[in-house]
């Protein structure tokens, strides 16, 4: 991502997108963006000598410090609609710590006029099990489904 200059180009990216064009929800009409502007990683060493970059959940710190950043974007694109992917983007829209589990799949009004949707980042689907994956990737595909049905009412 910080190579490439944008959001989502790994492989969370290519889940988010199969799953967004699942649910029917355009790319090219929405705005991508990271709550947190930089990536901390720790390099983990792999067989051969080469080395694999782990990233790092960034610290609420770091998450708050960006937060002017997020919100200059949202001043500018004026979403109607907002989707946070996971805790992090999460705490960046609202200035605080959430459990993602239990506020995913409802809107949020924000004081702006637009709703916020919170559902997990698709990183977290991928590091889990197979069993534990499919049951999340259904929770996940049903939450971008509502979303693009409020999106669908909105329009």
């Amino acid at each position: 991502e910080e190579e490439q200059g944008r959001p989502f180009v790994g492989p969370a990216g290519r889940l988010l997108r199969a799953h967004l064009a699942d649910a029917g929800l355009d790319l090219s009409k929405a705005w991508l963006t990271n709550a947190v502007k930089h990536f901390k990683f720790v390099a983990k060493p792999m067989r051969g000598g080469s080395k694999r970059r782990l990233h790092q959940n960034p610290t609420a710190k770091e998450i708050d410090t960006c937060r002017w950043w997020l919100e200059s974007e949202r001043v500018l694109v004026r979403p109607r609609l907002i989707l946070a992917l996971g805790a992090s983007a999460a705490r960046g829209l609202l200035g605080k710590t959430v459990s993602v589990q239990q506020v995913r799949g409802q809107p949020m009004p924000l004081d702006d006029g637009s709703e916020l949707w919170i559902t997990t980042h698709p990183s977290y689907l991928l590091r889990l099990n197979d069993g534990p994956r499919a049951q999340e990737e259904g929770r996940f595909a049903g939450d971008l489904r509502a979303v693009a049905a409020r999106l669908a009412e909105l329009m």
